[in-house]
């Protein structure tokens, strides 16, 4: 149990502080970035992500990756932080809309590295089938956040 703390610590720690450094490192960074709606930040509070940063950036610009796990990579560390932020909110709908906002949009961003990085047709067409429903079930719970935030 410790370790999955611990790396989940680094992972949301990485996503905090490797947004900026996407380009510098060629990543296959995804058009979209994870974040939550306005309603869903008010509901979590003022959590300031940035004091977990740490371990994975260095394992990421060390060369220690390929283009595929860098893009990969990225994309969930993206999604991670406004995940945790999303799970902190006390009301359980928006914790639930929130959160799966987040996921959605880091399923959209790693379906864009198989869309640059992939070989197979079919994973390609299941990559453009997922940006599709998730960009709609987005749209749909956002409208939901909305609604429960008023």
């Amino acid at each position: 149990m410790r370790k999955i703390t611990i790396l989940s610590a680094a992972l949301l720690a990485a996503a905090v502080s490797h947004a900026s450094a996407q380009d510098q490192h060629g990543m296959a960074a995804s058009s979209e970035q994870v974040t939550l709606p306005a309603a869903c930040e008010a509901a979590a509070g003022s959590m300031d992500m940035s004091k977990m940063m740490g371990g994975m950036e260095g394992m990421m610009s060390g060369g220690q990756m390929d283009e595929v796990q860098k893009g990969n990579m990225d994309a969930m560390m993206k999604m991670h932080g406004p995940m945790m932020k999303a799970a902190m909110i006390k009301d359980p709908d928006l914790a639930f809309n929130c959160g799966m906002i987040a996921h959605h949009q880091g399923a959209i961003a790693m379906s864009e590295v198989e869309l640059k990085t992939g070989k197979d047709e079919k994973s390609k067409e299941m990559a453009r089938m997922i940006i599709d429903a998730q960009k709609k079930e987005i749209e749909e719970m956002t409208a939901r956040v909305e609604a429960l935030a008023k």
